[in-house]
């Protein structure tokens, strides 16, 4: 329950902000969400002696729908971060984009400390791949290490092949930067962008990585940034390192769950992003290189720890590894449904239901036990490597460069044993099967990748998130679908937690008076895409006037159509034209403003992405034209086996998953329009299913109450 002490607090600094900000006008709905999230918090529940686990069925968690304008992230920042205080608890603040996350630290976590009064420290989390490690950095340069590193070769295992004088001269300029202080080891500030192949050899690693032991520990960026978020109240991170650190167990990069409460942001994209977190895949070129390179570690680590025999049964492994991806190679050269395509320059051949073909079910096995026999036995090798360490007589330097070496192959050997593990798992007949394929690629050097996923998160983040966090705060704009949250609920398992809260925040703006719907009576369906392109270039022309200076937005489902409408527009509308993909998207969007503000007219041409998240205020966006209506069809894996896993239960996966997630993007992409209170505009939906199809009437429904003309 609410205490009155932290209800006080809460008006108290919420009527501060009011205070100083002149112009501050207090919403409805933003105090509605403030008292979701400091309720939804107060009923979490801690361990009581005696007690082993606590129960959760959702009590402390809320989803919250807060349309554009409400002011969200001031709400759960405010609250959350009173929440956290009193409770003794962390508050971890979740988004899908590096955007958004850059505008919590840089802005609205500043101006809530600012204007408030409320004493907030916070810092932004990163993953360890973000971060560079000192010591393999001065390992492969020999720059600024220490005097008795001189004498080593430049470790081989770190290249799979010879590296290029450009990537040795990028790794000195990294070193004396980092050496000197120019360079704060974390990639996102170097002044370039740099290749992966070269970041990879030197980007902090957990298998590698000597922690305590490492001579480097004191100015290791990883360690300095871990050190910081021990010490803050707020911790911004984004989905990919929150689910990340769930799936090691919670509580390894970022606070632990039970110590902390959770604002997760842009909630829509959680279910997706769990599903590539969950999934496995590993190249078969890769597997082999570090298979056949493993004896070149086990030996010298055999020499240092008297550990002969482990040596020798992690060799046995890999060599038995080896021989199993070799007969992979072998037999899937001559697979027909992997015969390469001569306009994709890939192919894939998906495993139907999950089900291992049995003739391969052997093989299947035999890799699995390889993988794990193999993994195992270089764990060995790394803990001994750690016990010699403790030994004062051994030579340290030399332990540390083997356990480097040693975790890149930990690592490798980790993801091939995760996929061959999910290869080999059968789901039960009630439960949702594995996602399970490979595909040939034949752009460079020819290879195929093994990839395996669930089609479902849901059991993954009931039981390694939702039962064990403090407390969580779902939201977004747009988490409903036709009306209500069930496809969220059902997709992120929230549905499983019974207590769980749900609340939909009424929009501050007045949409019958600041927009307009318009749905032109075109005689083409999407489903004929060559007459409906024609009618969309036909009618684009009467609805852009070149000569008025506002910007139009005109979104695609498909580059295609895109493409080829762009080509049917009149001499008049093409010097007005920017095409997503012509431009990156920051230049683009500058070229769109300058535009508008040097009195022309400016039409972008934009697909799925630019549905969500851009933001146009005032004449920069004064039309929305959507040429249809934003189907995505299962044509990946993972969806394939998904919607034939519903039909094998009676279910229709059109109705149960393409409309209710066309619905949300047909949502995110009317919300392009109106982003303030003083927005006006029209929306025009070219796509004549919006009337005709019982599906297209629901999503009308769902959308906002715009006058409607024509």
């Amino acid at each position: 329950m609410l205490t009155d002490t932290e209800k006080n607090a809460i008006r108290e600094h919420y009527q501060t902000i009011a205070g100083n900000l002149p112009n501050f006008r207090p919403r409805t709905a933003q105090r509605q969400m403030l008292a979701a999230v400091a309720n939804a918090f107060s009923r979490s529940k801690n361990r009581q002696e005696g007690e082993e686990t606590v129960v959760r069925d959702g009590e402390s968690i809320a989803v919250i729908e807060g349309p554009t304008g409400v002011g969200k992230s001031l709400a759960y920042l405010l609250a959350g971060g009173i929440m956290a205080q009193t409770r003794g608890k962390k508050l971890v603040v979740s988004s899908a984009t590096v955007a958004l996350q850059e505008q919590l630290v840089g802005r609205d976590l500043p101006f809530v400390v600012q204007h408030s009064g409320l004493q907030l420290s916070f810092a932004l989390a990163k993953g360890r791949g973000r971060y560079l490690c000192p010591y393999k950095l001065y390992q492969l340069t020999q720059s600024h290490a220490q005097e008795s590193l001189a004498g080593f070769e430049t470790p081989s295992v770190l290249w799979e092949s010879k590296p290029k004088p450009n990537e040795l001269a990028l790794l000195r300029d990294l070193a004396d930067a980092f050496h000197e202080r120019r360079f704060n080891g974390d990639r996102d500030t170097w002044q370039e962008a740099i290749d992966d192949t070269v970041w990879f050899k030197i980007t902090n690693d957990r298998h590698g990585c000597l922690k305590t032991a490492c001579p480097n520990r004191i100015e290791c960026p990883f360690f300095l940034a871990r050190e910081t978020l021990e010490n803050v109240d707020v911790v911004v991170a984004n989905h990919d390192l929150l689910l990340a650190d769930i799936g090691m167990g919670g509580g390894v990069i970022l606070p632990a769950p039970a110590n902390a409460f959770y604002c997760i942001d842009e909630a829509h994209h959680l279910p997706k992003k769990a599903l590539s977190q969950f999934a496995a895949e590993h190249s078969l070129n890769q597997a082999l290189w570090f298979s056949e390179r493993i004896a070149t570690v086990t030996n010298k680590i055999a020499a240092v720890t008297d550990k002969t025999e482990l040596a020798n049964l992690a060799d046995e492994a890999a060599s038995s590894l080896l021989e199993s991806l070799q007969e992979w190679l072998f037999y899937l050269a001559d697979t027909p449904e992997l015969s390469a395509h001569a306009d994709t320059n890939e192919s894939t051949w998906l495993w139907q239901d999950g089900t291992v073909p049995e003739n391969l079910a052997a093989l299947v096995n035999n890799t699995l036990l390889s993988a794990r026999a193999l993994l195992k036995n270089l764990n060995g090798l790394n803990d001994a490597l750690s016990a010699a360490r403790r030994d004062k007589g051994q030579d340290n330097l030399l332990l540390d460069r083997l356990t480097t070496e040693l975790g890149l192959m930990l690592a490798r050997a980790e993801q091939v044993e995760a996929v061959w593990s999910l290869f080999a798992t059968t789901t039960a007949e009630d439960e949702a099967p594995l996602a399970k394929w490979v595909t040939r690629k034949t752009t460079d050097k020819p290879d195929y990748i093994f990839h395996a996923s669930p089609v479902s998160a849901a059991a993954s983040l009931v039981n390694g998130l939702w039962r064990q966090a403090a407390g969580a705060v779902l939201t977004s704009a747009t988490l409903r679908s036709l009306g209500n949250f069930d496809l969220l609920l059902r997709q992120t398992g929230l549905c499983l937690l019974p207590e769980t809260e749900t609340l939909t925040l009424e929009s501050p703006f007045d949409f019958s008076k600041q927009g307009e719907l318009y749905i032109p009576p075109l005689i083409a369906s999407p489903k004929d895409a060559a007459a409906h392109t024609a009618e969309v270039a036909q009618w684009l022309p009467q609805l852009i006037h070149a000569d008025e200076a506002i910007g139009t937005l005109v979104l695609f489902s498909s580059r295609k159509q895109m493409q080829e409408v762009a080509l049917k527009l009149p001499e008049s509308h093409l010097p007005l034209l920017l095409i997503q993909g012509d431009l990156p998207k920051n230049r683009l969007l500058t070229q769109h403003r300058e535009a508008i503000a040097a009195g022309r007219a400016s039409i972008i041409f934009g697909l799925d992405s630019f549905a969500e998240g851009l933001d146009l205020p005032g004449d920069a966006c004064v039309q929305v034209i959507i040429a249809k209506l934003p189907f995505a069809m299962p044509d990946n894996p993972i969806e394939k086996t998904q919607s034939r896993w519903i039909e094998q239960r009676g279910g229709n996966p059109f109705i149960e998953i393409t409309v209710p997630e066309a619905s949300i993007k047909l949502v995110q992409a009317v919300g392009r329009l109106i982003r303030t209170e003083s927005d006006y505009g029209r929306i025009t939906i070219l796509d004549k299913r919006i009337l005709t199809a019982r599906y297209g009437k629901q999503m009308l429904a769902c959308l906002p109450a715009f006058r409607r003309i024509g």
